[in-house]
């Protein structure tokens, strides 16, 4: 039962990150492709926590913790930047 929801979790995973990369190149406007690099950043790291629920490791946490909050970053820099902040 656990194998079938990982399973499911990571083919729902694949579908918005594909859904994500078609408007974050289709994006008809510069904020809609940073709200999908962000949507991409999310599932980005829901990829990395199920691969660290199959593989056992928790160092895996780690690195999807420092991937979100360095793409946090990154998001707010852009939208600044488009702001016309910077």
């Amino acid at each position: 039962m656990v194998e079938f929801l990982l399973a499911l979790a990571a083919g729902l995973a694949g579908a918005a990150f594909l859904l994500a990369l078609w408007r974050f190149f289709q994006g008809p406007t510069a904020a809609d492709r940073v709200v999908a690099f962000d949507v991409l950043t999310i599932i980005a790291i829901t990829g990395i926590l199920l691969t660290a629920l199959v593989a056992g490791r928790g160092i895996y946490l780690d690195v999807a913790l420092i991937y979100a909050l360095l793409s946090f970053l990154g998001v707010i820099v852009v939208a600044r930047y488009l702001e016309g902040g910077l």
